[in-house]
């Protein structure tokens, strides 16, 4: 069974401090509606399954489709869910997923058939989650949860895939039973939460996995830890390049498993190894998927912000990349490029990430960094933070705001700007850690 953890927000304190606040109703704008949950809880991030678990049986919405996927992993989350997702719908099933956090619209976290829901539809369940809560306090994160449930429930779905927010073993996701759970990846990332090393976070994440189902783990060098979980809970744990593995050509790839092969497959759009992890995870469901909705739904799965290039001249390329294990992946699709230039990175990330393990990465690739800060308490505004990290790898660092504020300034002083033209080739990532924001880096 699951551990729960105790209520970390008294019922008494949470009905305190919402006196005198204004609750949206159905009919009010999303944003109102995103203002007050961001506000309605004690702490930003509480996890633990006691609170949500409440609510979640108020609602009925524990089983929000007959077939559930959980996906849990440091990076890779987002595209093995997409891949699923592509697949899934390519062999005639209706899909949902729940994805965050989101790159520009709050909107993108829930997914029906590959499109996202209207703002209504968004409102309409945060207004039944307001009813059925009670006083029960809840987190941002373990609101837009429950309503991504209750919006599956409403859609009559097949299937759902639901990528785990946090760690997994607390994460609001867990609420529901996985009938495959999937681990993508294992770095060190949110140490703060999931413990200080690879092991514990492995821990964590496995905390997700059911008695006899499928446990499917994409990364390559899998704590042990993860394998203790699957013994203790009793999944059927199934570890790339020992119950699966997958081989890569110029031109296409081949899967194989207990099953057999697959062979002559597409090259994917997202990462290669998180194709690979979602087939395996497809495979392991036994769900009826024919061998043309596999190609078919690999060849079309794309996620924004996943090493998009969105301009040859100059090449301007997102990512969201924000941690060191993300940024050593990212470093090598950049080398793989033909060089053309200089290279420029503008990079925002949060103070708490791993600043230095991210760009000593990206050192050999970049030129300049532009230091973009971002707003929040979160935000590594500071100029030294990025400067004495810049200093270190020998690159130049520019600060954007700075920069930004200077031409302003030149401006209102009748100067002119500078028009010295740039020959250099721009590199773009995104960090999107954080709710509310399109955040660049």
């Amino acid at each position: 069974g699951r551990r729960l953890c105790p209520f970390a927000f008294h019922r008494k304190e949470a009905a305190e401090s919402m006196k005198n606040k204004s609750i949206p109703q159905a009919a009010s704008p999303l944003a109102s509606w995103l203002s007050y949950l961001e506000n309605l809880h004690s702490k930003s991030i509480d996890l633990g399954l006691e609170r949500v678990s409440q609510v979640a049986a108020r609602l009925d919405i524990l089983k929000p489709a007959p077939f559930v996927f959980t996906v849990a992993g440091t990076n890779g989350k987002g595209t093995t869910c997409r891949t699923l997702e592509s697949v899934l719908i390519a062999a005639g099933y209706r899909v949902g997923v729940y994805s965050s956090p989101h790159l520009v619209r709050y909107t993108e976290r829930v997914r029906v058939q590959g499109k996202e829901l209207a703002e209504s539809a968004h409102t309409a369940s945060f207004a039944e989650i307001e009813t059925a809560r009670g006083d029960i306090s809840l987190t941002y994160f373990e609101y837009g949860t429950l309503s991504a449930l209750w919006l599956f429930k409403q859609a009559n779905l097949d299937v759902v895939i639901l990528e785990v927010g946090l760690g997994g073993r607390l994460d609001a996701t867990n609420i529901v039973d996985a009938d495959v759970a999937v681990i993508t990846s294992i770095a060190l990332d949110h140490t703060d939460w999931l413990g200080p090393d690879r092991e514990s976070i492995g821990r964590e994440k496995a905390g997700i996995f059911r008695a006899e189902k499928p446990a499917i783990v994409g990364e390559p060098e899998m704590p042990a830890t993860i394998a203790d979980v699957a013994q203790e809970t009793g999944a059927l744990l199934r570890r790339r390049g020992v119950d699966w593995r997958y081989e890569v050509t110029a031109t296409q790839w081949a899967f194989t498993d207990g099953d057999g092969t697959l062979a002559g497959l597409p090259l994917p759009q997202v990462p290669q190894p998180n194709a690979a992890t979602a087939l395996a995870a497809l495979r392991a469901s036994r769900l009826n998927i024919d061998e043309q909705a596999i190609r078919d739904g690999i060849a079309q799965a794309t996620l924004p912000g996943r090493f998009q290039i969105v301009s040859e001249s100059p090449r301007v390329i997102f990512d969201v990349a924000h941690n060191p294990h993300a940024a050593e992946y990212l470093t090598g699709r950049l080398k793989m490029l033909p060089k053309r230039g200089r290279v420029l990175a503008v990079i925002g990330m949060l103070h708490d990430k791993d600043i230095a393990g991210t760009l000593a990465w990206l050192k050999s690739v970049v030129d300049d960094w532009y230091c973009a800060p971002l707003e929040g308490p979160r935000g590594a505004r500071r100029r030294n933070n990025f400067w004495n990290i810049a200093a270190r790898r020998r690159n130049n660092f520019w600060n954007i705001w700075e920069k930004g504020m200077s031409m302003i300034a030149s401006r209102r002083h009748g100067r002119p700007l500078s028009t010295r033209r740039s020959q250099k080739i721009p590199c773009w990532c995104a960090d999107r850690s954080t709710p509310s924001h399109m955040l660049w880096k």
